[in-house]
């Protein structure tokens, strides 16, 4: 399994890295066109993104 830094999807991005951790820690929303691109530089499916195990 590799490993993908914030700084690394941010560039792949083309957004702030920032914005990814803001997006991680449920701060802010995001857009639906950065959630897809957000899942395709993860290789995942956009339900896999809200698979929460608790």
């Amino acid at each position: 399994m590799s490993c993908l830094t914030q700084e690394a999807l941010a560039y792949d991005l083309d957004i702030p890295v920032s914005q990814i951790g803001r997006i991680e820690r449920g701060e802010i929303n995001t857009t639906i066109s950065t959630l897809l691109a957000i899942s395709k530089a993860l290789n995942k499916k956009v339900e896999d993104l809200f698979d929460f195990d608790y």
